[in-house]
């Protein structure tokens, strides 16, 4: 596939991505109490919920304390988001593969999406409370400061909750939850975006191998065709004379 088609199916996919990811999170913000919930698939699913929180740190809610800690974890991102991203360009005119340049798509669309919230959404929106819901450009201001917004979360999944039995050494008797963060758009991106780059790179692997074999092998088959004789054990041309003479 050209780079240049290539290159414009990862632009399409990650604002595919990010648009979705910020429509929801902007959705979630501005109808949803903090920490409300509501099932996903109906009332008698008690697995899969919409369940709205917001957090200062990385994926899946791990928190990277502080306000400076918060502003450097942001920072970070915007220069992995450039890293990313550049790679992503450079793979497509190198004629990479399509998985290899679609996976870090995914990977660069997530990276944007949380970035969003931690660089505007504490400018952007009033703060979501037990009892009030966020105000788009509330007059007066914004809950936090450039680059310290929080990210929207909201897709819980817990597939396991319950105890361990007792007989269990140890935990049992114990509760277990089982997934227990709570995630976005972005974050399920990056994740996918990573098992594919990994699974890409590993079926890219095999054709190297091949190509090499085969590159060591060909002189010696025209080595063999160039001296039939010497490999039938006849004699070389040097050795060969005239019997007239």
């Amino acid at each position: 596939m050209q780079g240049k088609t290539l290159l414009k199916r990862a632009l399409l996919l990650v604002l595919l991505v990010l648009a979705a990811d910020q429509a929801l999170k902007v959705w979630i913000k501005l109808t949803f109490y903090y920490d409300a919930s509501i099932p996903l698939f109906g009332e008698g699913v008690n697995w899969a919920y919409l369940h709205f929180i917001e957090n200062r740190g990385m994926a899946f809610g791990l928190e990277f304390g502080g306000r400076m800690g918060k502003l450097m974890l942001t920072l970070f991102r915007i220069v992995a988001v450039i890293g990313i991203g550049y790679m992503l360009v450079q793979q497509a005119r190198r004629g990479a593969s399509q998985g290899l340049v679609l996976s870090l798509a995914l990977v660069l669309a997530g990276a944007l999406g949380n970035i969003i919230d931690s660089t505007f959404y504490g400018m952007l929106f009033s703060e979501s409370t037990h009892y009030q819901k966020a105000v788009l450009f509330p007059p007066e201001g914004g809950y936090a400061a450039l680059f310290h917004g929080a990210v929207v979360d909201m897709f819980y999944f817990p597939l396991v909750d319950g105890r361990l039995p007792q007989w269990v050494p140890y935990w049992g008797g114990d509760h277990i939850l089982f997934f227990r963060p709570v995630f976005n758009i972005a974050d399920a991106a990056i994740t996918c975006g990573i098992v594919w780059l990994i699974f890409a790179q590993r079926h890219a692997q095999p054709h190297t191998s091949e190509g090499s074999d085969a590159m060591n092998t060909a002189p010696a088959v025209v080595s063999e065709n160039a001296m039939p004789e010497q490999a039938d054990g006849g004699p070389s041309p040097e050795q060969r004379t005239d019997p007239q003479l």
